[in-house]
């Protein structure tokens, strides 16, 4: 766990997981504060090992939760006394193992996230709605089936359902969720007969999942109908970082559906208002980031989930020019609270060339909205200044990557983002 050698920040940060849910979070900590976090990591993945944001820690494939506790232990143990380390993660896997190792851990770093039994609320999408229906804010309509209760009398997984086709499908917990294996699995499924719906149940149950699973009313729209929102709680009960913006094209893949791209920044705050309600309502500490969709039809704003840490895109806030590294630090480093800093400058945030990304930008106003931004602020993360040529041939060759995937999986936007 070393500072960089011309930068020494007073503290260091240690940030657990691999690809781009950490090294976003790694440029935010370099450009703040010019220091090298530190990554740990079981695989190594080239874009951690070539970024000059970090140094990386392989533990290897076969580490088990306990190896990764231990590693991190010895590597406080490394630090010298009384130095303060901040401990983090954009994971939901890594996020469960923090909170499962808080007793140790938090004898060595500084945390940021919820506790266990709202970590364990917030997790269920079907949670969520819940809250969000007592707090006034809109959600999707859903129908919940609980797999663990298959051989009880009154189970509703063979009822049909309140809606037309098509429907959309999804766990409520992922966590759960992410153990189950069964043929033609995904993260998000769409579903065009009731045939299908009823098939899907049939393999959930036969897979041996026992979690609930969400069939909700299909909101339609493209990917630019989606909104996300990245806000920042402090442990003192302070909300001091907002920040929204509108997806322009989310991934496409089965395992990444719904995974936004690329997104432009922007002033929502009829979104940012109801983010901060529901953090301050259920005494959230840490990083949120949530997923919204606008109903095109009537416009109304629809909250889908709150993922418990700070979301795998979140430069597009530091891009926009306020870094969420700030934040985390003046809190659990410094134990103050920053003002309230909501985020509003426009920045066309995209992993994707910009040629592709414009090519599913259907409404003129948007397109040019999005031509305008992208000459003078457009920021790919993988284009950070500081890196070296190795990054920007990365960012080339994913670039085209995206082409053929896209090409195979989505080759045109349509009215449903499926």
């Amino acid at each position: 766990m070393r500072p960089s050698p011309s930068v020494d920040p007073g503290f260091d940060v240690v940030v657990l997981g691999a690809g781009l849910n950490s090294l976003n979070l790694t440029i935010a900590f370099h450009q703040q504060y010019g220091m090298r976090c530190t990554t740990v990591v079981r695989i190594p993945v080239a874009m951690n090992e070539h970024t000059v944001t970090s140094d990386l820690l392989v533990l290897g494939a076969d580490a088990s939760d306990e190896d990764m506790r231990d590693a991190l232990i010895d590597l406080a143990s490394q630090r010298p006394a009384g130095r303060p380390a901040l401990l983090l993660t954009n994971a939901d896997s890594l996020i469960d193992f923090i909170d499962r190792f808080r007793t140790d851990l938090e004898q060595h770093y500084l945390l940021a996230q919820v506790d266990a039994p709202l970590l364990s609320r917030l997790a269920d999408k079907a949670e969520f709605a819940e809250i969000c229906e007592e707090l006034g804010i809109g959600t999707v309509p859903t129908v919940i089936v609980d797999f663990s209760r298959t051989e009880e009398p009154d189970w509703n997984g063979g009822d049909e359902l309140p809606w037309s086709y098509p429907v959309v499908g999804k766990a409520a917990n992922t966590a759960e969720y992410h153990h189950v294996q069964f043929s033609g699995k995904k993260k998000v499924f769409f579903l065009e007969s009731a045939a299908e719906q009823q098939d899907l149940v049939r393999r959930l149950r036969q897979s041996g999942f026992t979690g609930r699973f969400l069939f909700q009313e299909l909101i339609e729209g493209d990917d630019t109908a989606q909104r996300s929102i990245t806000a920042y709680r402090s442990s003192r009960g302070k909300v001091t970082l907002l920040c929204a913006a509108q997806v322009l094209l989310g991934e496409h893949t089965p395992e990444a559906l719904g995974r936004p791209a690329a997104m432009v920044t922007g002033d929502f705050p009829t979104l940012t208002a109801a983010a901060e309600r529901f953090l301050d309502a259920v005494g959230y500490v840490g990083f949120a980031n949530f997923d919204v969709k606008v109903d095109p039809r009537t416009g109304r704003e629809c909250f889908f989930e709150i993922n418990p840490r700070i979301g795998r895109n979140n430069y597009y806030v530091t891009a926009a020019g306020e870094s969420v590294a700030r934040h985390v630090v003046e809190d659990r480093v410094h134990d103050r609270d920053l003002e309230q800093v909501v985020v509003t400058a426009p920045v066309l945030y995209t992993i994707l060339p910009l040629r592709l990304v414009l090519s599913y930008v259907r409404d003129p106003a948007l397109h040019e909205r999005v031509r305008r931004v992208a000459r003078t602020h457009l920021r790919n993360p993988f284009r950070y200044g500081p890196e070296g040529l190795w990054m920007r041939a990365y960012s080339v060759v994913s670039g085209l990557n995206f082409v053929r995937k896209y090409r195979a999986v989505y080759p045109r936007p349509t009215d449903t983002g499926f």
